[in-house]
């Protein structure tokens, strides 16, 4: 597998520390609101990463980390009249809520900053001990220039950063380019720890160098966020990592292209700001990963509903074939499969290699999705009516195989289940057809069409599916 490197600028051969757990951070969100489309990106892109790896074999241990001590943590809570806290945990409820929807796995671990405070003052006392911080009435900075290495990542030097950079109003650091490590306690509402330079808490950047450090070790495989992140936030945490462990603080770093909503920065001042959760009133979650997927990672996209509707469109096709195949593989002959669908299934077969090629090559997930619906295509010509259930299920595990990698194509039915009463109308109407009492099977047809429920008659019996 080849990974695009952005500290190298060029694709690489990844090559993990262990073969046997490949140490995966991801940026995780900021917990005082409901995350939004952009943020979904990386959640979806770097979730198939971690499936793409187990698949290829490698275990992972992924861990993704909540933000739950910030500036807009504490506004939120004056807001909303509770602690920064309880802010914390109601988001994180929610973040998992929207997670699922997007079948976007659970990290191995996800740590929070209110839960590894001790491991971070610890940080931040060691690289004020290696000279490479200073505290200024309470507040502890990073003194960037003494790291010779900075601006690697982002490939900006110094000279360029320090003609930009300015110091703003309460802050008290010696140099315009230096950051907060630490903050004192400005006013008595905020959340606050005690530490070696009195009360205060952590600045923005140390957390992910401590928890990454904490449950990944000194040097990790991968770490991973949105393009927004590349400066300031990853720039500083090889800075802070590197100066206090004297080693490699990440091997590859990935970033995903950015989303733009019609075609303009999404902006709350221009009303196209959309959290997941707004975007789920009008898409399910399956349509909304789909259509992240449906770009290369590392390209910008454009959310719009007419790009929206057409990856409901596109992942229709594959839920139909999936469909078809599963009721095949249910009603179909008994016999063993004939020769010409041996040859058949050999000729589905090889797009497995396709779909690897895909993945393998910085985890094309577009060309990954072309080799699906190429599947697709060819197994909806090869199953037709009487073709053996052998067959159909072979076919049909080599495309939950690949779609199980993509997250994709979980089975709906199941979720929402085909009680008992929609059964007992079914079997109504099939009582009634054979009594050709037609106009009662047409009311029964009627009335499930209503509530979702398509049925289709087919030589192997009626086909229940959820429109």
């Amino acid at each position: 597998m080849k990974i695009y490197n952005t500290l190298t600028r060029k694709k690489e051969d990844f090559k993990p520390i262990d073969p046997k757990e490949v140490k995966v951070y991801v940026c995780g969100p900021t917990v005082y609101n409901y995350f939004h489309i952009g943020n979904a990106r990386p959640f979806v892109v770097f979730d198939t990463l971690r499936r793409y790896l187990e698949y290829s074999g490698m275990p992972v241990k992924f861990v993704q980390n909540f933000t739950d001590v910030d500036d807009k943590i504490i506004n939120r809570a004056r807001e909303e009249g509770i602690t920064a806290g309880e802010v914390g945990d109601k988001y994180i409820g929610e973040y998992y809520k929207d997670a699922a929807a997007l079948n976007v796995k659970k990290a191995s671990v996800h740590p929070r900053v209110t839960e590894t405070m001790p491991e971070i003052i610890q940080f931040v006392k060691d690289l004020q001990d290696k000279g490479y911080a200073y505290e200024v009435d309470g507040d502890v900075y990073y003194s960037t220039r003494k790291f010779k290495e900075y601006g690697k990542l982002s490939r900006q030097n110094i000279e360029d950063l320090e003609s930009g950079a300015r110091i703003e109003v309460g802050e008290k650091k010696q140099d315009p380019l230096d950051f907060a490590l630490w903050k004192a306690r400005k006013t008595d509402d905020e959340i606050a720890w005690e530490s070696p330079w009195g009360m205060g808490r952590p600045g923005w950047h140390i957390e992910c160098s401590v928890m990454s450090t904490k449950h990944l070790g000194e040097t990790i495989d991968i770490h991973a966020g949105g393009q927004d992140l590349t400066f300031p936030h990853h720039e500083n945490e090889i800075a802070q990592s590197e100066a206090h462990n004297g080693k490699t603080f990440a091997n590859y770093w990935m970033h995903n292209g950015y989303i733009t909503i019609d075609n303009e920065k999404m902006s709350k001042s221009k009303g196209n700001f959309f959290t997941v959760r707004d975007v789920l009133q009008n898409y399910d979650g399956e349509t909304i990963r789909f259509f992240l997927l449906s770009g290369h990672y590392r390209s910008p996209i454009n959310f719009s509903r007419d790009l929206m509707d057409q990856a409901k469109n596109g992942l229709a096709r594959l839920q139909n074939a999936k469909s078809n195949l599963k009721h095949m593989a249910e009603q179909g002959g008994e016999g063993a499969m004939t020769e010409a669908e041996a040859s058949a299934l050999a000729a589905l077969e090889a797009y497995r290699g396709k779909f690897v090629t895909a993945m393998d090559d910085d985890l094309n997930t577009a060309d990954a999705i072309s080799a699906v619906f190429e599947l697709v295509r060819d197994a909806n010509t090869a199953v037709k009516d009487g073709a053996s259930k052998e067959f159909a299920k072979k076919a049909l595990g080599l495309l939950q195989e690949f779609c199980d990698v993509l997250g994709l194509l979980q089975d709906k039915e199941e979720e929402g289940g085909i009680s008992d009463e929609i059964k007992a109308l079914v079997e109504e109407r099939q009582a009634a057809r054979k009594a050709r009492n037609f106009q009662r099977a047409d009311e029964i047809r009627d009335l499930l069409k209503a509530q979702g429920i398509v049925l289709e008659d087919t030589p192997q019996g009626v086909k229940i599916t959820r429109a």
